[in-house]
Formats: structure tokens, C-alpha cells, sequence
């Protein structure tokens, strides 16, 4: 009989809910794609009632529900940390301990009671209720989802229990932990420090600080690695925790920390000065240093020829783009949901792996299918709930359908791509994507002042025919989770001029770099998506299609939503996205839809109330 596990991630931030049958993995969903809370950490309710609907399942036919976290060692550290520092931290002792002491201690019952909710409220026929260790999970989601029978397993986040980072050995069916760095002491926590001071948001913005980096330069890595955080020659490192504040404060740094950088931190929508621009330059680099000198401590201590990778910092694919050129590894597997939600994805096949004992077949493929594991909508879904928002459509066969997209985006439309099942993690992969020209120097303005509505700096990925892929970047394998930041080639590199190279900061911004400007950042690196006819057919083709009509086998490929929106989930939110942005086209399974023969109706602005900037 079927073995089926519920994964379960929630009540910190990006709360999900995976299914896995007999090792399979059958859907994953984030709970802020269906409540349009972005990062919502409450317990995904809707995620795991769709996850059992999608499957036919009810709660009583599942063999056991596995959480990602153990509360009562994260509260083990919470006291620890406050004793340890008392009489610093009182504030944030007197916030949390609340709390701690009506929800997170209790979480047992409390999730039961959740649990329950999805069956009619019944507490009699639950299944079986299992904990992993937050970093077990992390590393479960990372290494039993790769392609490799045996691998080091490398996570790094801000902190789960008490582990920040850890280094694991994955063997077959099996996991077994090496060694660990404990909390204050957090590469994931010092990378959101910088975020915080830079004026993003913790959590949430600390991609921002990632796109910002090259533009600076790293001229505060001396005062970093001075100061801030001890960096051993394996990898292993301290923080010196009297310049920050998140061990016993409210906010992430003090006025030691600000004291050395030469002010306050930057107030969120202010302004961005060069300062900020070299803070983010200096961070990435002491981070992709860390990160490399603990891969290679991993490959060292392992003799792995792989390597996976999970957790929040995972998310940073400069560095993982690092480690490829670098060659310590034959290759290198990252999470694509490497954040908490992924969490949901390692809960459940570490209590099928480790708990039930079950073998583990490895193919050459990864298990996440491309990572397309969330809600799909048929034809009739759609059709009524265009009808319902009295939109003008027209339905085209699949060969038309993709020849009219082509010629719209080598015209230069903004096109949103809605199609089959929704992603799940952070990044948009051609199922819930906004799609424009590469070629067009203005596409990344366009795309983020007038459809995006966020920072002018931010860069766009590239989504490139994976046999195509080496003909326009220096990237010798597949990418397909925008995992990866490889270099544009050197021939479609456009060289700058002697008044331009002058040019510092932000200014840079409007210089065609490449052949393919929209998709090329500052530093002539672009974060890539390698599109596999396997594994999303429908894209594939229109890529295709795209080429033969230009020449170029590259799209530009960003989420589909506005700044501080979660990535559309159902037609209603394509559509009501579509008509608050200037995007051109919409494209819905088979409907296109042209947004000047939409019925006219006053702007709408409402999403800077509904949804709260990131």
C-alpha cells in the first residue's frame, strides 16, 4: 500500500505544504500564493488542502504529517540567549515570550488542531504527527530531491533550532550530520544585517543587496572581516556580536555597527548612494569567500565528488555560481526552494527516507520536476474567470498561439505568461513568468518602473534553450532553476568607452553591456534559466519560435507580479495583475488577451494598499 507524507513548514516566514507518495513528490505549494500575503508564515492551510485535493487525499489517508522544526530546542536557545546576555535583550524577551508561551510551545496541540481544521475540526483519526531538525529538513529537501547517489550537503541559513550552518553527508537513503555552527554566529544573519542597514527589508530584500553589489565596489571587506566576523582558513567562522542587535534586540545592528560604516542605516525608498552600493559590493564578496572556503572544507573532509546545497543563502546564486567555476566539485545540486518553504519538501522525504527507511533510486534526474508542483487550471477555469471579469479574449490553437506571442515580443511587447502548474519557490520558470525581448536596451526599465513597479537597479534572468544555452553564456551545463549566475560570452559583450568606464554606481545602469542588454547586469553576469523540452514543453516551443523569428534563443523571464505581490497563483490574479500593470499581452493556457481591446476602467492603484512593499 501507498506510503503517503504530509510536509509541513510554517509559523516563521514562507509557510508551505509538500505531499510525497512513495518517495515521489506529487505537490508543493506556499501558503502566500493563496492567501496573497507575501512571505505569510502562518499555517498553509489552503497549501495543504490543495496539496490532499490535488491528490484526492483526505487527512486520515496519510501515513504521517512531518514538521520541519523542533520548538522546544528553538526555545531551549531563546532562553539560553536571553540568560546569557541578560539584562540586554529584556525588550525582546517581553515581545516573543508572549508568544512563545500561547502558540509555539504548545505547537504539538496547536498543529493538531490545524490538522484537524482541514477534516471538519476531528482530532480522532489524525495521522501521525513527526518533527525534524529545522537544518535536517534543509538538508533533506537538498539532497534527497538531487540527481546523486552521494553528495556533501552544505546548509546555510539565518538560524533553525541553533544550527546557522552545517555540513552533512548524503548517502543513498541515508543523511548523517558532520558538524554544525551554532547561533549568534550566522553567515545568513550577517548577510541580513547588511540588508537591514542598507534600508531592505530582512527576509525579503536581501536579493536586492545581492543585485545591487555590482555596483559598487568592496571597499568595507577590510572593516568586515576586522571587525564583524572572524573568518578561519576552512570556512568556519565567529561573529562579533557587540555590533549587532538581533541577538537580544528588535532591530539587526546598533550604533557600533553604524559607527563603523559612517551613519545611520539607509531609510527604506530613500535614495540609494554609492555607500550602500559598496556596503552590498563588500558583503557579497566576504560571503562568497565564507561560502567557498567551507565547499571546499566539505570536499576536503568528504572526498564528495557532489555537492547540495540548501538554505536561505543558497537563494545567493553568484556564489553558487562561484563554486561552479571554481571546480571543487563535479557539479553542484541547489535547492530551488531553498528557503523555509522548501522545508515543507525535506519534512516529507526525510520522514519517507529516514523515519520509513525507504530505499532511494537515483536516475540521473532530480525529483522536483522542474520544480512545476503547485495548482494548474484547465481551459473551462479560465474561460469562466475571464468571463466573470468581462474580459475580451480570443482563443488560439497551440502553433498560432506561439507564432503570435513570438512576433508580439520581437515587437517589443511585455507579455504574461500564465500556463500549466505553478511554480514552487522563489523564482518564476515560464509557468507564472512576465516574458519581454533581451535585445531591447529598455526592456529592464520598462520592465521595472512600468510593470514591476520596483528599483530601477535590479537585473532581469535570462531564459535560454538549454542546447543553446553555451552560444550565449559561459555556463557548460544546465541551469534550470535560475540557480546559477554565469557570465555573458565574451564575443556578445559590447565594450564600454573610456568616459564610460569612469562612470561609478547607478550611472552605469543604461549602458547597453551585451547583444542581449535586458538579461546582462552591470558586471556582464546574467542569473540563468535553461529551459529543457522535458520538463516545460510549452516554453520550449515559444523560445523556439522567438528564435527563428529573431535569431535570439533568449527571453526575459521575471515573475509575475508587482513589487510586494506573491507570484500569481489562479487566473483571477493574472488578470487583475495584467490590468493594474502596462503589460501588453496576456496570455492564459490558450486565451490571449490584448490589453488595449480591454473594457476601459479607472487606473488601478489599489496594490500599493493591498500589498505591502518588499
Amino acid at each position: 500500500m501507498a506510503k503517503r507524507i504530509l510536509g509541513i513548514s510554517a509559523h516563521y516566514h514562507d509557510s508551505a505544504a509538500a505531499l510525497v507518495c512513495d518517495g515521489e513528490i506529487v505537490a508543493a505549494a506556499q501558503e502566500e500564493r493563496f492567501t496573497r500575503k507575501k512571505h505569510d508564515a502562518r499555517f498553509p492551510h489552503r497549501a495543504a488542502a490543495w496539496c490532499l485535493g490535488s491528490a484526492g487525499l483526505r487527512l486520515e489517508d496519510l501515513d504521517s504529517v512531518v514538521f520541519y522544526d523542533k520548538p522546544w530546542v528553538k526555545f531551549e536557545r531563546m532562553m539560553e540567549t536571553y540568560l546569557g546576555y541578560a539584562p540586554r535583550g529584556l525588550g525582546s524577551f517581553l515581545t516573543a515570550m508572549p508568544i512563545w508561551l500561547k502558540e509555539k510551545l504548545n505547537l504539538r496541540s496547536a498543529l493538531k488542531r490545524e490538522l484537524a481544521s482541514l477534516d471538519g475540526g476531528k482530532l480522532d483519526h489524525l495521522p501521525p504527527l513527526l518533527f525534524t531538525e529545522h537544518h535536517q529538513a534543509h538538508a533533506a529537501s537538498a539532497f534527497f530531491a538531487s540527481p546523486f547517489w552521494r553528495a556533501a550537503v552544505l546548509c546555510l541559513d539565518g538560524v533553525g533550532e541553533w544550527a546557522t550552518t552545517s555540513l552533512w553527508l548524503g548517502e543513498g537513503n541515508r543523511l548523517t550530520p558532520q558538524w554544525q555552527i551554532d547561533f549568534p554566529h550566522s553567515l545568513g544573519l550577517l548577510y541580513s544585517a547588511f540588508t537591514y542597514y542598507t534600508g531592505f527589508r530582512v527576509n525579503s530584500g536581501e536579493y536586492k543587496v545581492m543585485g545591487l553589489a555590482p555596483y559598487g565596489e568592496p571597499r568595507y571587506t577590510g572593516a568586515i572581516l576586522d571587525h564583524l566576523i572572524d573568518v578561519k582558513p576552512d570556512g568556519t567562522f565567529r561573529l562579533n556580536t557587540e555590533y549587532f542587535n538581533y541577538v537580544t534586540g528588535l532591530t539587526m545592528t546598533n550604533q557600533r555597527f553604524d559607527a563603523l560604516f559612517g551613519g545611520p542605516p539607509r531609510k527604506p525608498e530613500s535614495p540609494l548612494t554609492q555607500r550602500e552600493m559598496d556596503l552590498a559590493a563588500s558583503i557579497q564578496k566576504v560571503t562568497e569567500d565564507v561560502v567557498s572556503r567551507l565547499a571546499l572544507t566539505a570536499r576536503r573532509e568528504l572526498d564528495a565528488e557532489y555537492l547540495c546545497i540548501a538554505g536561505g543563502v543558497a537563494l545567493n546564486c553568484v556564489a553558487n555560481g562561484r563554486l561552479l567555476r571554481e571546480g571543487s566539485f563535479r557539479d553542484l545540486w541547489i535547492q530551488p526552494a531553498a528557503g523555509d518553504a522548501g522545508g515543507a519538501i525535506g519534512a516529507a522525504l526525510a520522514g519517507w527516507h529516514l523515519y520509513e527507511d525507504a530505499p532511494r533510486e537515483v536516475d540521473g534526474d532530480d525529483r522536483m520536476h522542474g520544480s512545476f508542483l503547485g495548482p494548474s487550471f484547465g481551459e473551462a477555469d479560465i474561460k469562466d474567470a475571464l468571463d466573470r471579469a468581462g474580459a475580451r479574449y480570443q482563443r488560439l490553437p497551440e502553433d498560432q498561439l506561439l507564432e503570435t506571442v513570438a512576433a508580439m515580443l520581437a515587437e517589443g511587447a511585455v507579455v504574461g505568461w500564465f500556463q500549466g502548474r505553478m511554480e514552487f519557490g522563489p523564482r518564476a520558470l515560464g509557468n507564472r513568468s512576465i516574458l519581454g525581448d533581451p535585445r531591447n536596451s529598455k526592456m529592464q526599465s520598462v520592465m521595472n518602473l512600468k510593470i514591476k513597479y520596483r528599483e530601477s537597479f535590479r537585473p532581469f534572468a535570462p531564459s535560454v534553450l538549454v542546447e543553446r544555452a553555451a552560444e550565449y553564456f559561459e555556463l557548460d551545463r544546465p541551469s534550470p532553476y535560475m540557480a546559477l549566475v554565469a557570465n555573458v560570452r565574451e564575443d556578445l559583450r559590447k565594450p564600454m568607452s573610456s568616459e564610460q568606464h569612469k562612470l561609478f554606481g547607478i550611472d552605469k545602469l543604461n549602458i547597453p553591456r551585451s547583444t542581449i542588454p535586458a538579461v546582462t547586469h552591470v558586471d556582464y553576469s546574467a542569473r540563468i534559466q535553461t529551459v529543457d523540452a522535458r520538463t516545460n514543453p510549452r516554453f520550449h516551443r515559444l523560445i523556439e519560435r522567438f528564435a527563428a523569428r529573431t535569431g535570439c534563443a533568449v527571453l526575459v523571464n521575471t515573475s509575475f507580479n508587482v513589487r510586494g505581490e506573491p507570484i500569481v497563483c489562479t487566473p483571477e490574479d493574472a488578470y487583475r495583475c495584467f490590468m493594474r500593470t502596462e503589460m501588453d499581452v496576456l496570455v492564459l493556457g490558450d486565451f490571449v488577451l490584448d490589453k488595449s481591446g480591454q473594457p476601459e476602467r479607472p487606473r488601478d492603484e489599489s496594490w500599493k494598499r493591498e500589498f505591502e512593499l518588499d
